[in-house]
């Protein structure tokens, strides 16, 4: 008995000292927190007072919280209260504003999209059009980001654009009423071919699901033998988790596990399961995906994957297997941050672990965990999702690729939209001026590297570092890939009209018009028909390798 109550004792002093550890730890962290507040409070007042230049207070703090945030991961962001119509726009699809995307080329802000019969398209701005001044104030060399804080408001309310037009003398003054601007997440559903059925979606904000399932019905309504359908998720970054749910819904029975939620705070952990009738479960399925496919697109082919439900083509999906939750954080701001990873049927995470200036790093096959799909297939964790069938995009690198950050096609079709006030429908353009370009970028002097010159570069370094000699060696290679690079432009001329032809279809006829066009000549979309008119091969690639 004695003996017993010793080992009581010994157990409860164990688990006391236990107890005081944690809580030391926790005192600890606690006091850090404190002490660090303090001094990030005191640093700022002396700045803000003693500074030789006046400071602006509100961007000093800003740029303190954005450099905390940016020693996290990419997702995890401050949200301004002139942020907010931004975070609207990515959960909801609508925003309060003008209408219209835009970027830097140069030093100015270009508008790049318009949406049809939204205020800055209903007022006459034109896709290509430079930012100069917003209600008069200057805001050449402002980033994108200044600019819309400024084009953003309240509907109603009215705003004046001072715009420079290439290939017009003198700027343009132009009002526009905002509105609240609604972007259709399924812009564009129909036949590419007698027997297959598309539906693009662009991004998981509210009733992606129904309009799926929606998109789906109309085309099994109106084509009852239609043989199978196509999925388009590229260049769609994501959205709403429970959307992706309702997305996976539409092809897979209910009371399936779509995925996973497991971050610190374990109360939060959550399992997400269809819970409506699918739209159709047996209906051959393929799913497009690319490099900018990521978050709530991952979860939805990677659910596909898994399940062996669809084959996915493409190119590997961006990585991003984080989940981010809102809080508010007072003064109409809030901030985002990541709180989970999500893991999907197979209990794989596809996060990318590693990121150079924001963007995933590639990592090796060798590298990844092996898990196994529900018929055995072996699928990898992290990096993202690998598609079934790889199509290699020439805009993955090389010339396309620079002309396409150098914003060449765009300057391009801008020039050549120049007094067109209209072309020919989408079914019937084609771009036939292709000498025209090859001039154009002649007198722009285009140059680019290539992947062999940036391999070459780091030959170079490497050998000047470790002291070898190859300068004469080196120089001979980079004479024959400037010669080969000669012949690039010609070589690449279809893959080069392909995006022309869409720039200028957008237009036009907006986000349907550079749809539809793409479609056209669409690699992945041929290798998506040839896929599932081949039954043989599509359950082939679904079944135990």
């Amino acid at each position: 008995m004695k003996q017993r109550m010793i080992k009581v004792a010994a157990v409860f002093l164990v688990m006391a000292i236990g107890m005081a550890t944690t809580m030391k730890v926790e005192n600890n962290r606690y006091f850090d927190i404190l002490k660090n507040i303090e001094i990030f409070t005191n640093l700022y007042k002396e700045v803000n007072t003693y500074y030789v230049d006046e400071i602006d207070p509100g961007e000093l703090m800003r740029t303190g919280i954005d450099a905390m945030m940016a020693s996290l991961d990419p997702f995890t962001n401050y949200i301004s209260e002139t942020d907010i119509e931004g975070y609207r726009f990515m959960t909801e699809g609508r925003y309060r504003g003008i209408g219209a995307q835009s970027r830097k080329i140069g030093d100015f802000v270009t508008i790049t999209e318009l949406y049809q019969d939204q205020p800055a398209d209903k007022a006459g701005v034109k896709v290509g059009d430079q930012v100069i001044a917003v209600d008069g104030k200057d805001v050449v060399g402002k980033a994108p980001d200044q600019v819309n804080d400024i084009l953003r408001g309240f509907p109603g309310t009215e705003v004046e654009l001072t715009l420079r037009r290439p290939g017009q003398k003198g700027d343009i003054k132009l009002k526009l009423t905002r509105d609240e601007v609604n972007v259709p997440n399924v812009p564009y559903s129909g036949m590419v071919s007698d027997d297959y059925g598309y539906i693009a979606l662009t991004t998981f904000t509210r009733d992606a699901g129904r309009n799926v399932a929606n998109a789906l019905k109309e085309l099994e309504a109106a084509n009852p033998d239609m043989k199978g359908v196509i999925l388009d998720l590229r260049e769609n970054g994501g959205g709403l988790l429970n959307e992706a749910v309702n997305v996976s819904n539409v092809f897979i029975p209910r009371g399936e596990l779509v995925a996973t939620t497991k971050g610190k705070v374990k109360d939060w952990d959550r399992s997400f399961k269809t819970t409506g009738q699918p739209i159709d479960v047996d209906i051959p399925l393929t799913v497009l995906i690319n490099k900018n496919s990521a978050s709530a697109s991952e979860i939805v082919s990677g659910v596909f994957q898994d399940y062996d439900r669809g084959v996915l083509i493409g190119q590997l999906s961006y990585g991003k297997g984080l989940v981010q939750n809102t809080m508010d954080v007072g003064y109409n701001s809030k901030v985002k941050i990541t709180t989970a990873k999500y893991y999907i049927p197979s209990q794989r995470c596809i996060q990318s672990v590693e990121y150079a200036n924001g963007e995933p790093v590639h990592i090796a096959d060798e590298k990844r965990t092996p898990f196994k799909t529900r018929n055995g297939r072996t699928v990898l964790d992290g990096g993202g999702v690998k598609p079934d069938v790889y199509i290699k995009k020439a805009s993955e690198g090389g010339v396309i690729k620079g002309l396409i950050d150098q914003h060449l096609i765009f300057d391009f079709v801008t020039e050549y939209c120049l007094g067109k006030e209209k072309i020919a429908e989408v079914e019937d353009f084609h771009f036939t001026e292709f000498d025209k370009f090859v001039h154009f970028l002649s007198e722009k002097e285009f140059q680019y590297d290539s992947e062999s010159e940036s391999l070459l570069k780091k030959l170079q370094k490497a050998s000047a570092n470790e002291g070898f000699k190859f300068d004469s060696n080196i120089k001979n290679i980079q004479l024959n890939i400037e010669e080969a690079k000669k012949d690039e432009v010609i070589r690449h001329k279809e893959e080069i009209i392909d995006q022309i032809e869409k720039e200028i279809a957008s237009r036009y006829y907006y986000q349907l018009g550079a749809i539809k066009m793409g479609l056209r000549n669409d690699a992945e979309i041929k290798e998506a028909i040839a896929v599932m008119s081949d039954p043989g091969r599509y359950n082939k690639i679904l079944a135990k390798q």
